[in-house]
């Protein structure tokens, strides 16, 4: 009698573990769904502020997402976790988020909210092209004060700090000053 209740329990066990792995979030404002977890991939999709999505994963600073049919990567900082809706301060949104706690008030440490775990950060590697598209950014230097004097900012001197000295070796003492 107790055969059938074992794929019963097993099918039970699957449904719930599947829906610990997703939780629900809310779109804080209006972003686009990439394909993978960079700005410079395919959009796959649009998304309105305040629609609901299910959080799969979360890498770096991206959370792989799903709404409706769609399944892409959207920015951390654009989704609140949980059904909060979008009256929070927005505080509670990342904490939230990184720690995948619903209470902000548990949070002992934010890490990794920038983007770059050690892992990551061990295994970087030089990319060429990367670089280069960086490089397309480049501005002139009368391009930035043009660009500078359209927005209202004007220039100021700001006096150099001095340039730094060696530190006197003090002999009558092995710790120095201290």
């Amino acid at each position: 009698m107790r055969t059938p209740m074992i794929p019963v329990a097993a099918m039970l066990l699957c449904m719930a573990s599947a829906s610990a792995l997703a939780a629900s979030g809310t779109v804080l404002r209006s972003e686009k769904i990439y394909s993978q977890p960079s700005s410079g991939s395919k959009v796959t999709a649009n998304i309105a502020k305040g629609a609901t999505v299910n959080i799969l994963a979360k890498q770096g600073g991206w959370l792989r997402v799903s709404a409706g049919k769609t399944t892409g990567w959207m920015r951390l900082l654009s989704v609140r976790a949980g059904a909060g809706g979008l009256s929070s301060s927005g505080v509670g949104d990342v904490l939230g988020v990184a720690t995948t706690r619903s209470d902000p008030s548990r949070v002992v440490a934010v890490a990794g909210l920038r983007g770059l775990n050690d892992e990551e950060l061990k295994q970087a590697k030089f990319n060429a092209d990367e670089l280069a598209r960086l490089n397309t950014w480049n501005v002139t230097e009368t391009q930035a004060r043009s660009f500078a004097s359209q927005s209202g900012l004007v220039a100021a001197n700001v006096p150099a700090l001095p340039e730094p000295r060696p530190a006197q070796a003090n002999t009558s003492s092995p710790w120095g000053d201290n």
